[in-house]
């Protein structure tokens, strides 16, 4: 198999991405695959990996082309993408904090599977209370075995917490908010006139150099997008309530960017708010939007502070649907969509078997991150302002899919070479960080 057989399966989901953001299809004739392999479980996962960081690069390619005249070549490796995809950081010493809390997890039930999703203290304590049991593992699991799934999912739900019931692939296409996501594009984007950028100078180095991000995500997608673009010289300011932690993936998450703490139910952080965001060029958020009404910041008021922002938006189940708006996670949306039933049924796992890592959450990222620069370079070009959605569950749709390729070798093996030799002083303790996979 030549190399070129090899890389069809990325080369083609590269190609739908890259056609779903309008992009210059010539650009992909610059785009080369290195270090193919395939990473367990039974969907493409570092197709998908190495496909959404090309598309970033393509949009960060054809910038770089407009302020040069020429492309550079695209390198994406594959390998690395996936070990990307599953965490950058590398502890020298120490080990990182855990990544759930005690509770998250996958439940079986009367009739079938649910997971929990409750790292967030509030939504622990909805599931809690849903199932009237004390945040023990063993009673949680003892009180979920007498509900069906379908019941205690939406009861969780309307309780304020996260929870999603286990589905087929054939389920969630039957199921009218899968029936809703279908419909919706991978990418949507609005365009409104807004005049080019009157002092934004990029260089052919730092192509996002100068360029305002305000940064209001959290774990995993929007975060990723934002890391991506302040890799790129974006200068980007990470805003958080005061009372919100990502202690797990702090460093992961917060590469390159300032970080800042804002009250947006006080006056006077409303009003430090307003004034950020008159000043910025582009807006990533993740908040559904009857939060962002409730906070008095929806689209028309934001329009009224900033007319001329670029805004790149996500929420977990899609636009449209009765499920447009409700809280997910990556975890979640896997359940959903049918990715981990699919994962336990083809394989005989004997529990829900999800993707090898949160592959939703990152390829959402990426193509934030390329939506986000094809933005900007449309509106320095004086093609108007953008808005942007994509969802998690679009983005899952995506990948179930694909059209199956040729089957791979296994990625090879992680080893301290695939690490860069800087050592960085994070919060947890010194670590390494992998080598990029991207190369332009």
């Amino acid at each position: 198999m030549t190399d070129h057989d090899m890389a069809s399966g990325a080369l083609a989901l590269t190609e739908e991405m890259w056609a779903a953001l309008a992009g210059d299809h010539d650009l992909i004739g610059q785009l080369d695959f290195t270090n193919l392999g395939a990473a367990p479980g039974v969907f493409p996962a570092a197709d998908f990996a190495a496909a959404s960081v090309a598309a970033a690069g393509l949009a960060v390619a054809e910038l770089a082309a407009e302020l040069s005249g020429a492309p550079p070549r695209i390198t994406v490796d594959q390998r690395l993408a996936a070990f990307w995809f599953a965490s950058s950081v590398r502890p020298l010493g120490w080990r990182p904090p855990p990544p759930w809390d005690p509770v998250a997890g996958d439940y079986h039930a009367r009739d079938g599977w649910i997971r929990l999703h409750t790292n967030a203290p509030r939504h622990c304590q909805a599931a809690l209370t849903v199932l009237g049991a004390p945040e023990d593992k063993a009673a949680v699991a003892d009180a979920v075995a007498g509900w069906t799934v379908d019941d205690l999912e939406t009861q969780v739900v309307q309780a304020g917490g996260c929870a999603a019931a286990m589905r087929s692939i054939e389920a969630w296409r039957a199921h009218p908010q899968g029936r809703a996501v279908a419909n919706e594009p991978l990418i949507a984007i609005e365009r409104r006139p807004a005049p080019a950028f009157p002092d934004w100078t990029p260089t052919q180095a730092r192509p996002l150099a100068g360029l305002k991000v305000l940064d209001m995500t959290r774990i995993l997608a929007g975060p990723v997008a934002t890391r991506f673009l302040a890799g790129f010289g974006a200068q980007v300011l990470r805003l958080d309530p005061p009372d919100w932690e990502e202690a797990s993936l702090a460093p992961e998450v917060t590469l390159g960017k300032r970080c800042a703490r804002l009250d947006l139910k006080t006056a006077e952080g409303r009003s430090r708010f307003e004034q950020l965001l008159s000043e910025a060029d582009l807006l990533v958020h993740g908040y559904r939007p009857d939060a962002m009404e409730d906070l008095g910041l929806g689209a028309q008021a934001r329009r009224g502070f900033a007319p001329d922002l670029i805004e790149v938006t996500l929420d977990a189940y899609g636009w449209t649907g009765p499920w447009a708006g409700r809280r997910g996670f990556d975890s979640l949306v896997q359940m959903s969509a049918g990715i981990a039933e699919a994962g336990m049924s083809r394989t005989g796992a004997a529990a829900p078997k999800p993707l090898p890592f949160q592959a939703l959450d990152h390829a959402t990222g990426y193509l934030m991150a390329a939506a986000a620069v094809r933005a900007v370079l449309a509106r320095a070009k004086g093609e108007g302002a953008a808005s942007v959605r994509l969802s998690l569950a679009r983005t899952a749709q995506a990948l179930i899919e694909t059209p199956a390729a040729e089957p791979l070798p296994a990625l090879a093996p992680e080893t301290p070479a695939d690490w860069t030799d800087q050592v960085e002083h994070t919060t947890w303790g010194e670590a390494r960080r992998l080598r990029p996979p991207l190369h332009l």
